[in-house]
C-alpha cells in the first residue's frame, strides 16, 4: 500500500473531508473496496465453514475479530478496513456497516438484524458534494442496537444503552438510556431486574 493511500486512510479516521474523484481514491477503490466486496461475497456464502468465514473477515478488517465475537451472514460493508470489534460482540444478520470513518464496537455489544451504521456523509455545499465527511461511530460496552435501527455519522452510543428497533439515531445516546423513534429520543433509563 502506497504512502499516499495510507495517508488518505488515516485522514478518514481523523475525520478529514475526502474527495472521491482523486487518483488516490481510485487506488483505494481498486486495492481495498473491490477486495472487500469479493471477500464479503465469500463470507456470505452459506456453504463456507465458520473457519473460512472468520478468515475472510480477518482479511477485511484492519485488526482481527476476537474469536468470542460473531457476525452473522449476510453482512455488508462498503469498505471494511475500519471496523473494530471487541470481545463477545454479536452482530445479527443483514447489517450494513459504512465504516470509512471508523466503527468501534466495544465488548458485549449487541447489534440487531438489518442495522445500518453509517460513518460518512456528503458535504452539503453543492460545489463539494462529491467529497465525503467521515465521522466515527462508537458503540460502548454492553450497548444494544435494535433491529432496523440507523446510526448516523459521529454518534456515540453510551455503555449499556438501548436503541429501539427502527430508530434513527442523530445525536449521542447517554449510558444506560433507552432511545426510540425518528429521530431517536430518550424515553427512560434502562430497568434493572432487581429494582
Amino acid at each position: 500500500m502506497t504512502t499516499a493511500v495510507q495517508a488518505i486512510l488515516q485522514a478518514t479516521l481523523n475525520g478529514d473531508p475526502i474527495s472521491v474523484t482523486t487518483p488516490t481514491w481510485a487506488i483505494i477503490e481498486a486495492q481495498i473496496v473491490t477486495k472487500t466486496k469479493r471477500r464479503l461475497a465469500k463470507y456470505n456464502q452459506l456453504t463456507a465453514s465458520p473457519a473460512e468465514q472468520r478468515q475472510q473477515l480477518n482479511e477485511i478488517f484492519l485488526k482481527p475479530m476476537p474469536t468470542s465475537s460473531t457476525i452473522e451472514v449476510p453482512f455488508h460493508s462498503d469498505f471494511g478496513r475500519h471496523i473494530f470489534v471487541g470481545e463477545r460482540v454479536f452482530v445479527n444478520q443483514d447489517c450494513m456497516f459504512t465504516d470509512m470513518g471508523g466503527i468501534y464496537l466495544a465488548d458485549d455489544v449487541l447489534i440487531g438484524p438489518k442495522v445500518s451504521l453509517i460513518t460518512v456523509n456528503h458535504l452539503e455545499d453543492p460545489r463539494y458534494r462529491r467529497q465525503v465527511q467521515p465521522k466515527p461511530i462508537h458503540v460502548e460496552q454492553g450497548a444494544w442496537i435494535g433491529a432496523g435501527a440507523i446510526v448516523l455519522p459521529g454518534i456515540t452510543i453510551g455503555a449499556h444503552a438501548i436503541v429501539g428497533a427502527g430508530s434513527v439515531v442523530t445525536k449521542d445516546v447517554l449510558p444506560d438510556m433507552v432511545v426510540v423513534g425518528n429521530p431517536a429520543r430518550v424515553v427512560r433509563k434502562i430497568k434493572l431486574e432487581n429494582e
